[in-house]
């Protein structure tokens, strides 16, 4: 089997799955059994497979038609700069989140040093993209999932970001240093009723704590009040259609200058709002 026969097998067999991206999933999967980069298979379309490399293949072609998570097959996935290690512990990092990460840095652009922290940080993606970015930040990032953190810490050490990235067990109530001067969260915001009509990936494979919940915006909007210097910033990724009613509850809890942000396809994700200077 050729690199060429190869792709065009994998690309039918999963499009039949009902795999959204058939084509790039195969070019991922097939470039990770050969140990090459996706342009190097179309540098090299004649190449023979050998049989371990094929036997391989299959094997990450045959978990993807299960639907199982490209970036769970390959062990990593991008997100912003960064190269993070996944798994089924933690949830894949998304393009909606790299939205987050951006709100965050255009309002820690101004403060050389800001203190931030982030709940439920599950990969670490946003923590360690921020602390990656603004080399003068320090992050705290807490989950309530001690097998995530263990995903986050292999993250913040293989990237050197040990001394500025510091890993919390537990969740609104545990004890926090603060005061911070910006408060991130990805919290589960998935109704239980429409857990069973999410894609396959997502039900049959990513950890259901992390993404189903319901109150956890308003719950960390209310801790961050107590948490947030004067004038920090709270800043929430939501569920389509969740941004007005978060921003809501921001502006009933006091904050000010609230604003929703969109994703990359146009729909409000990103909810943000300012605690009074005083």
């Amino acid at each position: 089997m050729t690199v060429r026969e190869a792709l065009a097998e994998a690309h039918e067999e999963l499009s039949r799955a009902g795999v959204d991206t058939p084509r790039v999933d195969a070019e991922l999967l097939l470039a990770h059994a050969l140990g090459f980069s996706r342009t190097q298979l179309y540098a090299e379309p004649e190449r023979v497979l050998g049989g371990e490399e094929e036997r391989r293949f299959r094997g990450f072609v045959l978990r993807r038609a299960r639907r199982e998570p490209a970036a769970y097959i390959l062990g990593e996935w991008g997100f912003r700069r960064l190269m993070l290690l996944v798994d089924a512990r933690v949830l894949v990092p998304r393009p909606e989140t790299e939205v987050v990460v951006e709100r965050c840095l255009a309002r820690l652009e101004e403060l050389p040093a800001p203190f931030v922290l982030d709940v439920g940080t599950g990969s670490g993606a946003i923590a360690l993209a921020i602390a990656h970015e603004h080399p003068g930040a320090s992050v705290v990032a807490t989950d309530i999932s001690a097998e995530a953190l263990a995903v986050a810490r292999e993250n913040r050490d293989r990237l050197g970001l040990t001394r500025r990235v510091e890993l919390v067990h537990g969740h609104l109530d545990a004890r926090l240093p603060g005061p911070f001067d910006l408060v991130v969260s990805n919290p589960p915001y998935v109704a239980p009723g429409e857990y069973e009509g999410l894609q396959p990936e997502i039900r049959l494979y990513e950890p259901r704590e992390a993404v189903v919940g319901v109150g956890a915006h308003a719950a960390i909007a209310r801790r961050s009040r107590d948490l947030l210097a004067p004038g920090g910033r709270l800043v929430l990724e939501c569920g389509d259609g969740q941004a007005g009613d978060v921003s809501e509850t921001l502006r009933s809890l006091g904050y000010e200058d609230v604003l929703a942000s969109p994703d990359l396809t146009g729909r409000d994700r990103v909810v943000e709002g300012r605690w009074p200077a005083g």
